[in-house]
């Protein structure tokens, strides 16, 4: 599995990288790290485009050197932010470390093939929109086959795992995911249903992850998920939230629906998702 670490200039970029790294490690698995200009960022920029008829040839001029001014920074900017990323890595003992930087679709540039994907819960224009996710996340989260692993804004090495079991295909393969994957190995885990439905399925999960060794408590919960979820993660010291991402009971409404948005938005933990 190919480790992809998405970082930009926001806040949540270090504990990209360093949720990336302890994947890897874990994985035994290179990181590449990947910074796409938008083409609404490059756009922006182009200053002379704007100029019609009875503009003078010098200010044409002057525009068109300031663009390219403005494009180079672009440039330097992000070459920055991928030597920060590198040396983060391989600070957290990343042995093979690529860098990319591009322009255009963020999605294209990613693919589709069965990789695991680290993504900030907000990017680089929106860390000051504390009620808004990334515009890219929802986009990522349909459009990738493997995982998405969504960083918080701090990062902890996992130790303790919650999991949202609610009997549906995506948590099925979420419960799969876990027990086939190293990255889970001597972490503790817990399966809760929150709700009604599901239930029927729990056991088998829990037997399922305890078959690979893993150290299993399943869990029958009262309320609402997105209430039940955040307040356990918060109370008991989970270093990281699982969950599937379009689910068959109330948890149906993701990803820009109820629960996983709010899961993403209030949990101060990483949130991994598969669909």
């Amino acid at each position: 599995m190919k480790i992809i670490a998405l970082v930009d200039g926001s806040a949540y970029a270090r504990s990209v990288c360093e949720l990336a790294g302890w994947a890897a490690v874990r994985l035994e698995a290179g990181v590449e790290a990947l910074h796409v200009l938008g083409r609404r960022e490059v756009g922006e920029q182009d200053l002379s485009g704007a100029i019609r008829l009875g503009a003078r040839t010098a200010l044409l001029a002057e525009l068109a050197e300031l663009d390219a001014a403005r494009a180079k920074l672009i440039t330097q900017k992000g070459r920055a932010i991928l030597e920060d990323a590198k040396t983060i890595l391989a600070a957290a003992g990343v042995g093979e470390v690529t860098t990319r930087m591009r322009q255009g679709d963020l999605l294209a540039e990613i693919g589709t093939d069965n990789n695991l994907i680290v993504v900030g819960k907000r990017g680089e224009a929106a860390d000051y929109a504390k009620g808004h996710l990334g515009s890219n996340l929802e986009r990522i989260v349909r459009g990738v086959k493997g995982p998405v692993l969504v960083a918080a804004r701090a990062f902890a090495p996992v130790a303790r795992v919650l999991v949202a079991f609610d009997g549906g295909p995506s948590a099925r393969r979420a419960v799969d995911h876990i027990a086939g994957s190293p990255l889970f190995a001597d972490c503790e885990v817990v399966l809760v249903n929150v709700g009604e439905g599901g239930a029927a399925g729990l056991e088998d999960a829990t037997a399922q992850l305890m078959a690979e060794g893993l150290t299993v408590e399943a869990r029958q919960v009262p309320g609402q998920p997105e209430k039940v979820l955040s307040k356990m993660v918060e109370e008991e010291g989970f270093q990281m939230l699982v969950m599937g991402a379009y689910g068959h009971s109330r948890i149906r409404s993701l990803i820009i629906g109820s629960t996983t948005t709010e899961m993403i938005r209030s949990c101060k933990v990483p949130v991994m998702l598969l669909r």
